[in-house]
């Protein structure tokens, strides 16, 4: 039996009652109801990239989906006088960056700006990941789900699943407001993804869409570019800001089936060059984490004109609010790259990115709550802006 430990990024939390890897989806709709059924406190995990667990045992069961399989419904060539368009299928077990490889090899344009996103297909609409000018939600056809409440399977359409910035319908199943659990659900959405159809389109070349991977390609927003191109400089951004999991967990044995053999070793080969440059293990230590901890806030005009003149403001879609930059406020409160609460504490920002909360070797949940709770209070008070935290956390109350 595993613990939280063994199979998240940040490599915290404790024992659990029962886990189970269901190999179908039968199984899975089984493991699920099973669970409910008995009143027992229910987690669902994916690749563990946005859970962190307490170290408390945890008295329920820990579902996580085997099935890895990807599929194309529609013929492989673009219908002659229609769409270029494809629609691809993936169980919710599918590592997401095998599926973006998978896509870039087969010249399916819509995901590569998403490479090097850790976690599953499934954890992929429940949190709408984004990055890099794309977003999962924008190219969603629809989700099969088990619906927990009502005890039946559903298709879900992209206009039913309310997508947001790191939000969806799944996603807000669990909470009763932001980061406060709603205990009928949570830590499991009330509705469990099954599998994903996205719609792409056919081409081996795609539109930079973001400033940042423009400047990282040497070129214009908007120019076009092979895919495998844009894969790999969004991948050499991702790993110069640890924003990649560390691909050693892949041999462990509580890992070991969860990536396709092919992906997993171009990612073992890719992080030797930086394991062997002046940082050395460090690389592997940043990427001990949720990912980004926090979401980036959106705030009212009012709130954005109140902060300093270089804090960055980004407009919001349909919406007369601001997004702003919880990476910066988070610098400018006073929490810098490798801060920790105590000299050599386990718990500490990233080197390289002060949005990732790091587990440098035998951090407790306890550590990792109360660096996030420094954090947000100490943002709270110098700016008047309450982070919240992107990850699941069961047996932690970030709330405030």
């Amino acid at each position: 039996m595993p613990t939280f430990a063994d199979i998240t990024t940040v490599g915290v939390g404790g024992s659990m009652a029962a886990f189970v890897q269901p190999q179908s989806r039968v199984g899975m709709i089984e493991a699920v109801e099973d669970a409910d059924s008995k009143g027992l406190p229910l987690c669902l995990i994916g690749g563990g990239s946005n859970l962190l667990a307490s170290d408390q045992d945890f008295p329920g069961v820990v579902v996580r989906d085997t099935r890895q399989d990807i599929s194309v419904p529609d013929e492989v060539a673009p219908p002659e006088g229609g769409l270029p368009v494809v629609h691809i299928n993936a169980t919710a077990g599918t590592n997401w960056d095998d599926l973006v490889s998978y896509c870039v090899r087969m010249h399916l344009i819509g995901v590569e700006g998403l490479s090097g996103i850790p976690g599953t297909v499934g954890a992929s609409v429940v949190q709408n990941i984004g990055a890099y000018g794309q977003e999962v939600g924008r190219l969603v056809d629809s989700v099969e789900v088990w619906d927990r409440q009502d005890k039946v399977t559903a298709y879900l359409r992209a206009s039913d699943l309310d997508f947001g910035y790191r939000t969806s319908l799944l996603k807000q199943t669990m909470y009763q407001e932001p980061a406060v659990p709603d205990a009928r659900f949570f830590p499991t959405p009330r509705y469990v993804v099954l599998a994903v159809t996205l719609v792409l389109r056919h081409g081996s070349a795609a539109q930079v869409g973001s400033a940042q991977l423009a400047r990282a390609l040497g070129v214009e927003v908007g120019a076009t570019l092979p895919l495998e191109r844009i894969r790999q400089a969004v991948l050499a951004v991702r790993a110069a800001k640890g924003m990649l999991e560390d691909p050693y967990r892949y041999l462990t044995d509580w890992m070991g089936s969860c990536r396709r053999t092919s992906d997993l070793e171009e990612a073992l080969e890719a992080v030797q060059d930086d394991l062997h440059g002046p940082r050395g293990e460090r690389v592997l230590l940043d990427r001990h984490s949720c990912g980004s901890f926090f979401t980036n806030p959106i705030i009212s005009r009012e709130a954005a004109d109140a902060l300093p003149a270089d804090a960055p403001r980004y407009p919001v879609e349909d919406s007369a609010s601001v997004k702003t930059s919880a990476a910066w406020l988070i610098d400018h409160a006073g929490f810098h790259k490798g801060f920790a609460l105590e000299e050599r504490s386990a718990a500490a920002l990233s080197d390289v990115h002060t949005l990732a909360l790091t587990n440098r070797g035998g951090a407790g949940s306890d550590d990792m709550a109360a660096l996030a709770r420094a954090i947000q209070i100490g943002v709270d008070s110098t700016f008047g802006i309450h982070l919240i935290p992107e990850p699941v956390t069961p047996g932690i109350d970030l709330a405030w």
